[in-house]
């Protein structure tokens, strides 16, 4: 049985589509595809299945979600959104940092990723400790991907392979570097430099080198290297399920 998403107005539906036009002018000029992309991700992967609390519902804009450990840095996308944001009342910040997400996937080349609206702010951001740390093994990746968030092994292989984007900043996460040599395009070079081995100026993080070892995960990794095409349907389906975590009813 599919979602049952909420209804919202043709004036917020208008206003989501030029916003996104709006953010797909910004995240190019100011090359911030990566961040956008983690303000999203870290905006959602907070969601606890058990307790039906955190995940994508606008609380990263509070100065106390925003000093979590896993978050370093994540107050400059904040920033660098709030005047965009100014333009468009009408939409939740829940719905705008999930479509800011969207919009870096797609404009760095990646797939089109479904967007549904109507996810609701929430007052209170959840507590910390609920994000994966770089440096644990794939029990860890699975109990927080997996028993808290509820995603699958596939989600897990699929969602990494977003580090595509981007890089990591000694002063954030304690490590440096990019995963890939094109890190603001979005494709399967992840999987690809993965296999390859570890490489000067490159970087493999603990949960990236997992998914080597992992039985279930490595064949995933093969899979996604050899064939971008299925890497970004599993894909695009993945981060559809993180960004909609406790948002509409099935």
């Amino acid at each position: 049985m599919g979602k049952s998403y909420p209804t919202v107005s043709g004036e917020y539906q208008k206003a989501v589509e030029k916003c996104k036009k709006k953010l797909r002018g910004l995240i190019a000029e100011k090359q911030c595809a990566p961040l956008m992309l983690r303000l999203a991700w870290h905006s959602a992967g907070t969601y606890d299945v058990k307790s039906k609390t955190g995940g994508p519902f606008g609380t990263m804009k509070h100065p106390e979600e925003l000093k979590h450990g896993a978050n370093n840095g994540l107050d400059i996308a904040v920033r660098l959104l709030e005047p965009l944001k100014e333009h468009f009342p009408i939409l939740s910040y829940a719905d705008f940092y999930q479509l800011a997400g969207v919009v870096a996937v797609e404009i760095t080349g990646g797939p089109e990723v479904p967007f549904h609206a109507g996810r609701p702010d929430k007052a209170t951001p959840p507590p910390e400790g609920r994000l994966p740390d770089a440096t644990k093994g794939s029990d860890h990746l699975r109990t927080v991907f997996g028993v808290q968030m509820g995603l699958s092994d596939q989600d897990i292989v699929a969602l990494s392979g977003g580090h595509t984007l981007g890089r990591c900043h000694k002063e954030r996460s304690g490590f440096e570097g990019p995963w890939t040599s094109s890190p603001l395009i979005f494709d399967n070079s992840y999987f690809k430099e993965l296999l390859s081995g570890e490489k000067e100026g490159l970087l493999q993080l603990p949960t990236d080198k997992v998914l080597l070892e992992d039985p279930v995960f490595r064949p995933l990794v093969e899979k996604y290297a050899a064939d971008e095409d299925a890497f970004f349907a599993d894909y695009a389906e993945a981060h559809l399920k993180l960004s909609e975590l406790g948002f509409a009813e099935c």
